[in-house]
This record gives structure tokens, C-alpha cells and sequence, in this order.
């Protein structure tokens, strides 16, 4: 049963359907097992950490959460869904490497408070308990460019293990994590803030929740359509283009990434990536340099499907305002809230296996912009 578990995920077919068709397709959605868990971090107290100046500290330890977990599962032989939240991440693992995902999150927990003085909280929740409770967590596969998919889920049950893990009263069983190491290869977070496109002129942060689970198909559908309408295909409203993409090496982005990665800063190996670093300008120019960066603007997760639309998207003012117009005139019906937050550019950060196929990219708004919307969402979701 473990091994037919572990390969749930890997083994759903990647659709290559519009997202707005692939909402309204319930077939094409499959229940988590029940003996997966989900696994949620989040930076306690995210907001002000924004607000004083530490987004990219923020944004790098969610980051580094996700690298942690993706690691273990990458040495483990198992591919498993997560989601990039800009202060945090979900992930739905297997029982065969939860109590490991833990172990090493509780030391990257750790790292984090003695370098960043930030809280790191990690909770799970299981996938059976979220079903007993009477939520649901459907999960799809979608094409979002040739060689990246995502994972998309119906249902509340994301929501719910949120609520439970975020509550004051919620406690993690103290965990013996002296036996681990931080592993945080292939972590990177060296370019610098990336203006909008060629033809676009601000950023969009955007997070929608339908107020009504059973709604969520035909609402995400029709908002995805609409975004569509305005902003054009996915590759039309992506926030990085290669053209913008410029290195950030000082030695205090290559400091606060190496303090994240191993918990110190080596001063040999400071010089060594930043010398590495410099062959990078050159290799950038290089047919597979080229390649590389055509490839990061493809796999770059700019949209984040948890059960909510979470997205990042560049244009203008006048689309933005087309935008608002519509989700405003959903929001007064009573079909969804949202968190809408604008940037002058965008921030990334990155996980890179390889040159090739195996990196991902980590999209956010400048100035804490999945943050910032949040912070609109919450204050909307509280005075319902």
C-alpha cells in the first residue's frame, strides 16, 4: 500500500487542458489518499517582517522550506505536490517520508530563528482528518508551458488544515532533529528585482477565495477566463522576461542565502560562489546560457492553485482596473473575497538541480506582494 502511496502524485496525468476548462472538468480531479499529509510552514508575524523592510528575507525562507522538503522527496524517489505562498508553503506528502519532512524542518526552523530571528511555523495535518471533518482536497496536473506543470486543487481542505495549523492553540509535538543536517542544495536567490516586461508597467499580486466550496469550479473557471480576457495567454502576462533578469551578487544576497542554506557564513565558500557567480555573466551569454534563462521565464511559478487563485501577473493600469472592476462586482454578489496588491517589479528566488530541466523559480510581488494582498484578504475575510 506505501508504494502504491508513495507514486499517487507521479502517476496523475498532466493535463494539457486551459485552466478554465480544466475547472469544469470534476473528472479529471482525484481525492489525496487518505493516509497523505499535509504539511504547511508560515513565518509568524510575516506582515511586519514586510512592513520593516524584510521581504526577501521572508521570501527566501519559504524558499528554503520548500527546498528542504523537495530535497528529501528527490533523494526519497518521490514527486509530491507544494505550494509557494511568498511568507510560507504547502506541501501533501506520503506517510513514507513525513516524519523525515518534519525532522528536517524542525532544524531548518531552527537555522531560521537563530539567523533571521524569525518564527518559522510548521504544522500537519492529516489528509484523513481534513476528510472526517467534511472537506474535500481534489488534485490536478496542468500544462502551464511544455516542460513545467503544476498541481491544482479543488476543495476546502487546504483552507481548513491552514486555519488549524495557524491557530493559537496549535501545538507541534517536539521533535528529536539532532541527527540532521540542513540540506538546502540547490537554493539560490541571486538576481535582482525584475521589472515588468517590455509593454507592461506594474506587477499584480492577486489571491481570490470562493465563499462557497461547491461554487469553486465554475467561479475559477470564469475568473481565470476573465484574467485571460484582459491580460492575455499565461506567456503574455508573465512578470519575468530574460531581458529584465539582471545578476544580484553583492556579498549580502550571497551572506543571507548562504546563513539560510547552512546556518553560517563560510568565508572561503563566499568567495567561491562569488567567483562562480562572476562566470556566470559569461556563461549567460553562451548557447546553453541562453537556454537556461528562455527555460527559468517558462518555469517560473507565477500561479499558485491551493484552493484559492494565488498569482502574479504584469500589464497595466488600465487592465488592473478592468480587473478589480469585475472581481468588485463578484465580491458585492457574494461569490468571492480578494487581496489585490500592486509593485513596481517583481522578486525571485530559485531551486536549481540542474542547468536543464530540473529548476523552479519562485514569483512574488516586490515588497512582500502575496503578503501584502494577504494582509487585504484577511481584513475582508474577518468582517464576514
Amino acid at each position: 500500500m506505501s508504494e502504491l502511496s508513495d507514486v499517487f502524485y507521479n502517476n496523475l496525468p498532466a493535463r494539457r487542458t486551459r485552466l478554465s476548462k480544466l475547472f469544469m472538468h470534476p473528472d479529471f480531479f482525484e481525492p489525496i489518499p487518505l493516509d497523505w499529509h499535509v504539511i504547511i510552514t508560515d513565518i509568524k508575524g510575516s506582515t511586519k517582517a514586510v512592513f520593516d523592510g524584510l521581504n526577501e528575507n521572508v521570501n527566501l525562507i519559504a524558499t528554503g522550506s520548500i527546498v528542504t522538503v523537495l530535497n528529501l522527496a528527490y533523494s526519497s524517489g518521490i514527486i509530491i505536490p507544494f505550494f509557494f505562498g511568498g511568507d510560507g508553503a504547502t506541501f501533501i506528502v506520503p506517510p513514507s517520508i513525513l516524519s523525515s519532512a518534519l525532522e528536517r524542518l524542525s532544524v531548518y526552523k531552527e537555522n531560521t530563528l537563530s539567523n533571521f530571528n524569525l518564527n518559522l511555523r510548521v504544522g500537519t495535518v492529516p489528509v484523513y482528518q481534513i476528510y472526517e471533518a467534511g472537506f474535500k482536497i481534489g488534485i490536478s496536473k496542468s500544462f502551464v508551458s511544455e516542460f513545467f506543470s503544476i498541481p491544482v486543487i479543488l476543495g476546502d481542505g487546504l483552507s481548513y488544515a491552514e486555519k488549524l495549523i495557524k491557530a493559537e492553540d496549535y501545538l507541534l509535538a517536539p521533535i528529536n532533529n539532532q541527527h540532521y543536517n540542513l540540506d538546502l542544495t540547490g537554493m539560490q536567490c541571486r538576481w535582482d528585482k525584475i521589472d515588468p516586461p517590455e509593454n507592461a508597467n506594474e506587477v499584480v499580486t492577486l489571491l481570490i477565495v470562493v465563499k462557497q466550496s461547491e461554487q469553486q469550479s465554475k467561479i475559477f473557471s470564469d475568473v481565470i477566463n476573465q484574467i485571460d480576457n484582459i491580460y492575455g495567454e499565461p506567456k503574455k502576462r508573465q512578470p519575468i522576461s530574460v531581458d529584465k533578469l539582471r545578476f544580484n551578487t553583492t556579498f549580502s544576497r550571497l551572506s543571507m542565502e548562504m546563513r539560510t542554506r547552512i546556518g553560517r557564513v563560510k568565508v572561503f565558500e563566499l568567495m567561491k560562489t562569488w567567483l562562480i557567480n562572476l562566470y556566470g555573466y559569461i556563461y549567460f551569454r553562451t548557447e546553453s546560457g541562453k537556454n537556461y534563462l528562455n527555460r527559468l521565464v517558462e518555469m517560473s511559478d507565477t500561479l499558485v492553485l491551493d484552493g484559492k487563485i494565488n498569482t502574479v501577473i504584469s500589464g497595466n493600469e488600465q487592465q488592473r482596473l478592468m480587473l478589480a472592476k469585475y472581481l468588485d462586482e463578484l465580491e458585492v454578489e457574494g461569490a468571492i473575497l480578494y487581496g489585490l496588491y500592486v509593485s513596481r517589479n517583481s522578486t525571485m528566488s530559485c531551486y536549481v538541480r540542474d542547468l536543464v530541466n530540473e529548476h523552479i523559480h519562485f514569483v512574488d510581488g516586490s515588497e512582500g506582494g502575496y503578503t501584502q494582498a494577504a494582509k487585504i484578504l484577511k481584513a475582508k475575510l474577518s468582517d464576514n
